[in-house]
């Protein structure tokens, strides 16, 4: 494992720009921080927070042709903001062009950017990673944040989505579906804390 982590950190540099190749390197620091606080499979999450943007390098257009011509299913929420589609193509290439064969891994990549409802520890892990590594200085509330992030990951994903689409809605931007389901699905596990603790 240790073997393919050095390879693929090889291979990331040469791909992606000095800064977006700092941002991954971070992540997956966090990544395995994340993973030894929550009791998870350090590697796993070195793994996913290394090629969580192994698609970025690919602009709006490209990606959508690229997607395509891999039987990619796009949804109408992916079209109008086709940012989120690095995930979805990080994900098959992740599987495909890097072998990376756990499903684990492929859903954190797959859904690191718009989250979704009941994501799994790793899915967690590499969303909450990718929002609070210590490069990333421009999100609302990010000390807030950071804070909960190594207390309760679940309060951390609400956090996160709740400042995310505060901040796309306040802006006009358009928000992906699935993030709305997701913040839905995490705001009722915050209230129902709220409950048990009130």
């Amino acid at each position: 494992m240790k073997d393919l982590i050095l390879e693929l950190r090889s291979d990331l540099k040469g791909r992606l720009t000095p800064s977006r190749f700092e941002h991954t390197v971070s992540v997956s620091f966090i990544c395995t921080a994340l993973a030894m606080r929550y009791g998870y499979d350090l590697n796993k999450a070195e793994l996913a927070g290394l090629l969580h943007d192994c698609a970025k390098p690919y602009g709006d257009d490209e990606i959508i042709r690229k997607c395509r011509k891999q039987n990619l299913p796009l949804t109408d929420d992916e079209l109008k903001a086709p940012v989120v589609l690095h995930a979805k193509y990080g994900a098959w290439l992740a599987e495909h062009k890097y072998r990376i064969n756990d499903g684990e891994i492929i859903n954190a990549i797959r859904w690191h950017t718009t989250g979704r409802p009941e994501m799994s520890i790793l899915e967690k892990i590499v969303f909450t990673a990718d929002y609070i590594e210590p490069r990333r200085d421009r999100a609302m509330n990010l000390a807030l944040v950071r804070s909960v992030a190594f207390v309760d990951l679940d309060e951390c994903v609400y956090q996160i989505l709740k400042e995310s689409l505060d901040y796309l809605e306040g802006k006009g931007n358009f928000v992906d579906s699935m993030s709305k389901q997701a913040y839905a699905y995490y705001k009722q596990v915050h209230e129902n804390k709220k409950g048990e603790q009130g």
